[in-house]
């Protein structure tokens, strides 16, 4: 089967760099119609360079400007609904680990408004539309750190990815009876933007080397790894899968 999306309108979060650059020009590639939003009008410019990928700046912490984007994305096709929600957006927020003594409330709170909080609103505002045309595919991207300590060390990184897999479970279950499928990938360590790099280089070479020798194919994945898991679970090859969690890490 011959794995396309021709027709389907695909929307990803945190699409100007990363995990979400990858998804959004994958899904493009492949015949959608692709709607984008990231903090940075030129790393969208980016995204959209050669592709057909609509893209808007929106601060997904503004929860009437997120789900505005979601009005707006329907509204621009016609009233029908969003085929895939991709909830990529996320990360520390250029936070660095520090004991939890010293974690001041407003960067615990940022880092669970831009992982939990713009996934929430995101699907809560795509899924009326979904439930009316029965079908729909909603996918987060969690992470390692949803399913074990973090690599970071920053402890609202991890409970903010764990609630994005318990966010991922229940809406399949609240769902699945309207045809919607959710289901998550959790990537393993990609290096993708600067704080990847800085925690990267954080480790220096025994670091490095001891991080990838824990991985069964002895190598880091990239971007695109992430994107194929996504491409499988919109596609109708998934059609059966749902509230299921990916791990994309190359065997641990």
């Amino acid at each position: 089967m011959n794995i396309r999306f021709d027709g389907r309108l695909v929307v990803v979060s945190g699409a100007g760099h990363g995990f979400g650059r990858a998804i959004a020009q994958s899904f493009a590639g492949l015949g959608a119609q692709v709607h984008g939003c990231d903090l940075s009008a030129a790393e969208l410019a980016e995204t959209a360079r050669g592709h057909a990928i609509a893209t808007r700046v929106v601060d997904l912490t503004d929860r009437a400007a997120a789900a505005g984007w979601i009005r707006d994305i329907e509204a621009s096709a016609g009233g029908r609904a969003i085929d895939v929600l991709v909830n990529n957006a996320g990360g520390v927020a250029g936070q660095t680990p520090r004991p939890l003594e010293e974690v001041p409330d407003e960067e615990w709170d940022r880092i669970f408004a831009i992982n939990v909080g713009a996934a929430m609103v995101l699907s809560r505002a795509a899924a009326p539309a979904m439930k009316r045309a029965g079908a729909g595919r909603i996918i987060t991207i969690s992470s390692g750190a949803g399913l074990q300590a973090s690599l970071t060390g920053i402890q609202a990184y991890c409970s903010a990815k764990h609630a994005v897999i318990g966010l991922t479970r229940q809406l399949a279950h609240e769902f699945g009876r309207f045809g919607i499928t959710v289901n998550s990938v959790a990537p393993g360590f990609v290096r993708t933007n600067p704080s990847t790099e800085k925690q990267w280089e954080s480790y220096g070479p025994e670091g490095q080397a001891a991080l990838v020798g824990r991985i069964a194919m002895q190598r880091l994945g990239s971007a695109q790894d992430i994107a194929n898991a996504v491409l499988f679970f919109a596609s109708d090859l998934a059609g059966f899968v749902n509230g299921q969690v990916l791990s994309v890490d190359g065997g641990r």
